[in-house]
């Protein structure tokens, strides 16, 4: 059965894999909570 744990230690390629992804995650976070602000700000002052 596959673990999501890494059996060796990451590789250079890794980390920045995960640096990609990282930063994806937060660019549409950011685009959503932008293109949604009336929504979000509802919520905040409910």
């Amino acid at each position: 059965m596959a673990t999501d744990e890494p059996s060796e230690a990451d590789s250079p390629l890794d980390d920045v894999m995960a640096d990609i992804r990282r930063e994806l995650v937060r660019r549409v976070a950011t685009a959503d909570r932008d293109e949604h602000r009336d929504i979000y700000d509802a919520l905040e002052h409910e």
